[in-house]
């Protein structure tokens, strides 16, 4: 019998030395740490945000951290979709702005005809 509760403390202390070597190393699964105070791991303009600026983008590494080749590859989807949309929205400008001058020419001649 007291050969017996050896060997299981024995087995426990054994557990609980492989436990606590394996949380030091790996850690307990939380979440990564805050940030200190006023530090900021990337840099974007405060103003409109183009794909460039989102390809220069440079996260902090660290031990526990995310895989860098999704991330880079989720900025890069992003980078593309950022200059699609702009390309996008700068020729449905142009397109309104001429569809505009037309519709202002056409107004004018309009006028000049019912003027005569």
């Amino acid at each position: 019998m007291g050969t017996a509760l050896i060997y299981l403390l024995v087995v426990l202390v054994v557990a609980a030395v492989v436990f606590g070597l394996t949380a030091a190393v790996f850690g307990r699964g939380e979440e990564l740490a805050p940030l200190a105070p006023g530090a900021t791991p990337t840099r974007l303009p405060i103003g409109k945000i183009s794909g460039h600026d989102v390809r220069e983008l440079q996260f902090q590494q660290a031990v526990r951290g995310y895989r860098m080749a999704e991330v880079d590859w989720v900025l890069d989807r992003l980078a593309e979709e950022l200059d699609r949309a702009s390309a996008e929205r700068d020729e449905l400008r142009t397109q309104v702005a001429r569809l505009e001058a037309d519709h202002a020419a056409a107004g004018g001649a309009h006028r000049a005809e019912e003027g005569r």
